[in-house]
């Protein structure tokens, strides 16, 4: 087995972003970390590719179904032919190595302490099959994850970003680095390449813990905090833009399914040229299971889904629903950050009702009241 780094082309990577893979060797446990904007999911996928050239199986992982969709597409065009690479979401690499019958929490969530009794019964058998493993995202899975794949996995790199940490089984960079073990490597990756300059200081301003991030220097229009009078309004403004930038990717991010739905039955009826897309993470199958998110148009997504994606256009569709939150709390700091630092170009944090949601008040400076 391969057991150093080995050339490999790397389109369209920053020399910051090919000297962080050049500096992680093909053997050991990794974590890479860095701020939104910092190329984290591609460096996944380039990892992968490299891990594949070693002969042994390669897996992606993430938790959430929708970036395993982006994650596959980019793999498409990097693979190296003889040397195949799977995207996969944590629960199905799980279900597909311990079987169905694997043993769960109360909550229904796996149970990470005997599934790694069960793997270190297994330590040696098979070791040309033993994996390795890129996680993206690392961040939303629990140090009992890491305990496992430690020891069900020939190495394990990890991409996360401790500011974004959305779910309720979740991993500090300390945490992950523990369970992987005291010989894991630390690596940083800075800059922000996808948001400007505005975008990024109204992020700045929910972002809880970890460094400042580097600036990029893109500069780009105001973020806008809009009231709406209700939700057509809400969905005439979003076909308005979508008509005005037919190119454009627009997401619309929604903290209520229904709302979602609602948006989707009213912006089928907006005659747009391309028919908006819908994401569900309770659709077994079909248009709302599976998107295409390379194309122009509307992506309604509910924000649990946003990680790891972006668009050129972001509208936080019902920032209402946040209201009755303390605007101090770590969990909807979070939330906005991660759905702030998902825009490229532009930015719409909409409410609706009576009075300014308290998170969105005293931001004049860093976005326009409309």
């Amino acid at each position: 087995m391969t057991t150093v780094n080995t050339p490999v082309l790397h389109p369209g990577l920053t020399p910051a972003q090919r000297d962080c893979l050049d500096a992680l060797p093909l053997t050991g446990h990794h974590v890479v970390s860095g701020p939104p904007g910092s190329g984290k999911s591609l460096l996944a996928a380039h990892r992968a590719v490299h891990l594949a050239l070693t002969g042994r199986p390669t897996v992606l992982l993430s938790r959430s179904n929708l970036l395993r969709q982006l994650l596959r597409d980019t793999l498409q065009g990097l693979t190296v032919p003889g040397a195949p690479v799977e995207a996969a979401t944590v629960h199905s690499w799980v279900l597909r190595h311990f079987g169905n019958g694997a043993p769960r929490t109360q909550d229904g969530w796996f149970d990470w302490t005997a599934l790694t009794h069960q793997a270190a019964t297994s330590l040696g058998a098979g070791e040309a099959d033993v994996p390795h493993l890129v996680v993206d995202e690392g961040q939303d899975l629990s140090p009992g994850f890491y305990r496992l794949v430690r020891l069900a996995a020939a190495s394990v790199t990890v991409f996360a970003d401790e500011c974004q940490r959305l779910t309720e089984t979740n991993s500090t960079l300390t945490e992950i680095t523990g369970a992987l073990g005291r010989s894991a490597g630390r690596v940083e990756v800075s800059g922000n390449h996808r948001n400007t300059r505005e975008i990024a200081s109204l992020a700045e301003h929910f972002r809880t813990g970890g460094p400042q991030p580097e600036m990029f220097l893109r500069s780009g229009s105001l973020p806008v905090i809009r009231h709406y009078s209700g939700s057509q309004d809400l969905a005439d403004d979003i076909a308005t833009a979508a008509t005005r930038q037919p190119r454009h990717r627009i997401g619309v991010i929604v903290n209520s399914l229904r709302t979602g739905a609602d948006l989707m039955r009213r912006l089928e009826r907006a005659g747009l040229a391309h028919e908006p897309q819908l994401y569900s993470s309770a659709a077994p199958s079909g248009r709302y299971r599976v998107l295409d998110l390379d194309r122009p148009g509307v992506v309604v997504v509910h924000r649990a889904s946003a990680k790891g994606l972006d668009f050129d256009t972001v509208v936080i569709a019902d920032a209402e629903s946040d209201s009755a939150t303390d605007p101090t709390a770590a969990t909807l700091r979070m939330a906005y950050y991660v759905m702030i630092t998902r825009a490229r170009q532009r930015l719409v944090l909409g409410w609706q009702g009576s009075r300014l949601p308290r998170h969105l008040q005293g931001l004049r400076g860093w976005a326009q009241m409309r």
